[in-house]
């Protein structure tokens, strides 16, 4: 909806309800909230029940003695390398290893897992085939 839209529906509706909906203006009960998850349930006799699995859980590695620090300013320059594709990195890290292993004569494409090949995508966070393809 364009400028010109908008003027209109404000014009014809009002502008009164053009105005972002806030606490302010909704009732006593009414709060907007800014998107939080719920920690628990809110019983029948308005009571709060704090869930523990419903809170979530942090799990952070222990960073002592590590070099790197976990903030990039803004003013770091670009990186020099292009994105590598999925071809490039078949080609420097897996083919190597497949060569080695014809030429030694312990190649066998039956134990393809050897060389990072996952048959099934089970309980991966990111399943990649057959759902998650773009339509």
């Amino acid at each position: 909806m364009g400028l010109l839209g908008a003027l209109a529906r404000g014009l014809v509706r009002g502008a009164d309800r053009m105005s972002p909906f806030t606490s302010k203006r909704g009732p006593r009960t009414y709060t907007k909230g800014r998107g939080a998850k719920r920690l628990g349930v809110l019983t029948s006799s308005r009571k709060f029940l704090l869930l523990r699995q419903m809170v979530p859980e942090f799990i952070v590695p222990d960073l002592a003695g590590f070099k790197l620090r976990p903030y990039v300013s803004y003013r770091a320059p670009e990186g020099s390398e292009p994105p590598m594709t999925a071809k490039q990195l078949f080609s420097e890290v897996v083919a190597p290893r497949i060569e080695k292993d014809v030429k030694e004569g312990a190649f066998d494409p039956n134990n393809l897992e050897k060389y990072g090949f996952e048959p099934t995508q089970e309980g991966k966070l990111f399943q990649l085939f057959p759902k998650n393809y773009v339509r």
